[in-house]
């Protein structure tokens, strides 16, 4: 029997946008969850975002940056990413996150269960104008 292991190189070009307005580069997808590479371009902001049923760790690995999140009961934090930062955004959290004007910012992200499709996010007010 031949095993069904999962691998999947990182592509040049984006496979999708994300609803905040990140390129999406996609990577491995196991049942109990999927892992993409997120870039933002220099000086842009993203849209601030909620999901619904699903829960992320994003891992840092290029550029610096900040990133607010807010959870359902008021709880709120922006902090200084930079690459060899990991956060967890969990389900029900709004985030929205920001690229230093210099440089990409980029981080891997593992979400669970695996992305279910586009009706997983919704737009929420942010802390920064969005480009873009």
């Amino acid at each position: 029997m031949t095993p069904r292991f999962g691998q999947r190189q990182l592509a040049a070009a984006p496979d999708v946008m994300a609803p905040d307005g990140s390129e999406v580069r996609l990577l491995v997808v196991s049942v109990r969850g999927s892992m993409a590479h997120f870039r933002l371009p220099p000086g842009a902001v993203s849209k601030a975002v909620r999901h619904f049923t699903v829960e992320e760790l994003w891992f840092f690995i290029g550029g610096r940056g900040r990133m607010w999140r807010r959870d359902a009961e008021g709880g709120e934090s922006v902090v200084e990413v930079v690459p060899g930062l990991s956060i967890d955004i969990p389900a029900g959290t709004s985030f929205q996150f920001r690229a230093e004007a210099d440089s990409h910012l980029e981080a891997v992200a593992v979400t669970m269960p695996p992305w279910p499709g586009a009706r997983e996010a919704e737009f929420v007010e942010g802390i920064w104008e969005v480009t873009g």
